[in-house]
């Protein structure tokens, strides 16, 4: 993900980290809202069809709404996104973290006619490639950000770590720092235990390999250093 962090303060002086969603996955959430409104218009044409000149008023009055009130419909719900963002993993969100106000929905997609400028939402995509918070003229306007949905982090229990016998001697310094890792990763999130558990992974014979499973393993060897051996 070549997303940056940006720092937000809530009005209760609380420091968030946002993760801004990049040109890729907007353009994908994009392409998934406009089939969607694609499809719909598509399907009503067909009803509206045999209803005459009321069905095709229907079918008008029908695409003015989803062109101009689908993305603030769903902006303004639970999720702050519409489906082709929430598919992605994507919402809409206050520059400060908090969810989006109807304003603020207004602003940012009344300024897409702004943004489709001179075709193709040209100025959209020149303004997110030079800003790290990728924002485009909407988002500007209305000081809002799309950022990437929070996951919760999985950590690793160690009650779950069978005891592994090391490969080799172990120096009291190796020890020690193997006995470290291991009182610290029910604190690291997977993927950082991943990574400094791939430093160590020589001691359970899996040097030059990462991944959970290692992982385990080198834990095994830390159970193993401290008397856990069934």
């Amino acid at each position: 993900m070549l997303d940056t962090v940006v720092a937000a303060e809530t009005p209760e002086g609380i420091v968030l980290e946002l993760h801004p969603a990049g040109l890729t996955v907007r353009f994908y959430a994009f392409l998934l809202d406009w089939l969607i409104r694609l499809v719909t218009m598509y399907a009503v044409a067909l009803v509206a069809g045999f209803m005459g000149g009321v069905g095709t008023a229907f079918w008008l009055i029908l695409l003015f709404a989803l062109e101009w009130f689908y993305p603030i419909a769903f902006e303004l719900g639970r999720s702050g996104a519409t489906p082709g963002k929430q598919a992605l993993g994507i919402k809409v969100v206050m520059d400060n973290g908090l969810p989006v106000t109807p304003a603020a929905s207004f602003a940012r997609n009344l300024l897409r006619v702004a943004d489709f400028l001179p075709f193709g939402y040209g100025v959209a995509v020149v303004c997110m490639l030079l800003r790290k918070d990728c924002k485009r003229l909407g988002d500007l306007a209305a000081a809002t950000l799309v950022v990437h949905e929070p996951h919760p982090a999985v950590r690793v229990t160690l009650e779950k770590v069978e005891p592994v016998a090391p490969i080799r001697a172990l120096t009291p310094r190796d020890q020690a720092a193997l006995v470290a890792l291991a009182a610290r990763a029910p604190t690291l999130t997977a993927d950082r235990l991943n990574e400094l558990a791939s430093m160590a992974a020589a001691v359970s014979g899996d040097q030059g390999h990462c991944g959970s499973a290692v992982t385990h393993r080198v834990l095994g060897v830390a159970q193993w250093l401290l008397g856990r051996r069934s």
